[in-house]
């Protein structure tokens, strides 16, 4: 009957790993599967227990060092956000209602928006503030 049980358990585990998008239960599969297989070799359930918290520890130290690898990534910066923080030239009318705009900053020519909302003419510098997907969110500049 056991087998039957720890099989459930790896299956669940398992099925809960696929649902995430972290590693969350990876390990207690692998200790269900230990179980399992001392189930089947006829091991009592006390073993039994006891190898599954064993393995699934075991497993889980043993994978420690890639896991908190992929979930520390940190972001790295492009060299698009180079440009925040740079004063750069209006190449046309930056006007948000009519969603025009661009403006040159490092020999790139960027589209452009406000961030306050005002009108800024061709040839004023500004400011780069943020980026937002493709476009770069400035300040006219005094």
């Amino acid at each position: 009957m056991m087998v039957y049980i720890w099989l459930g358990v790896m299956a669940f585990m398992v099925i809960i790993e696929l649902s995430t998008t972290q590693l969350v239960s990876i390990w207690f599969a692998v200790g269900a599967l230990a179980s399992f297989f001392a189930a089947m070799a006829g091991a009592g359930l006390p073993l039994q227990i006891i190898l599954f918290a064993a393995v699934s520890a075991v497993a889980l130290a043993l994978t420690r060092p890639l896991v908190k690898k992929m979930v520390n990534r940190k972001a790295e910066p492009t060299n698009a956000d180079m440009v925040i923080g740079k004063t750069g030239i209006v190449t046309e009318d930056i006007d948000n209602l009519a969603e025009t705009g661009t403006v040159k900053v490092g020999g790139a020519v960027w589209s452009a928006r406000s961030d306050d909302g005002s009108i800024i003419e061709k040839g004023e510098k500004v400011k780069i503030l943020e980026i937002k997907g493709v476009k770069l969110f400035v300040i006219k500049t005094i």
